[in-house]
């Protein structure tokens, strides 16, 4: 009779473990656009960009799934932020040290690139008026194809890849 209640009991403790772990693993589905983030050097200044990364998954990206002339977070969730601990010089503007929400304006043939003061946002609560800097960038066919959009840090600035497409934004080291 001991025996058998120890049983039950070592049982149902079993099943309450199986259960528990699908239930915690179940929660712990990938997200659809997740975090990524990306750092490196131009001169001296340390530049750190923070994204949310979506998936091609086969759709019409550029013109449809990101409208043409549209204001677009760069990224998807949040606001894709920029922090620089020096003043830049992004395309020839400067561009004061701190931390900017990113944003762009998509055209076939140029994009408009924007950061923003306000930082922390939600991706599309975007205030024109809180434009801390605005400059154009030319789009090129990119490489290979990028299922998820990234960004990377070169010598000569920083990159936006998604499917076919880079935007590069020159950026250099701002005189003192």
């Amino acid at each position: 009779m001991k025996n058998t209640r120890l049983l039950t009991s070592f049982v149902m403790l079993f099943i309450c473990m199986l259960v528990t772990t699908t239930a915690w693993a179940q929660g712990q589905k990938q997200k659809a656009s997740p975090a990524d983030s990306t750092s490196g050097k131009i001169g001296t200044a340390t530049i750190t960009i923070n994204y949310s990364s979506p998936s091609v998954k086969g759709r019409t990206i550029w013109g449809e799934l990101v409208p043409y002339g549209k204001v677009w977070r760069a990224g998807a969730n949040e606001a894709t932020r920029f922090t620089t601990d020096q003043d830049i010089m992004v395309a020839g503007k400067l561009l004061p040290a701190g931390t900017y929400s990113f944003y762009t304006i998509p055209n076939k043939d140029q994009w408009t690139i924007i950061f923003n003061k306000t930082a922390r946002q939600w991706g599309t609560e975007y205030d024109q008026k809180q434009d801390a800097l605005r400059v154009t960038a030319k789009p090129r066919t990119g490489a290979p194809m990028s299922e998820r959009l990234t960004y990377a840090i070169t010598k000569d600035g920083m990159v936006l890849r998604w499917e076919t497409l880079e935007v590069p934004v020159p950026i250099k080291p701002a005189k003192k």
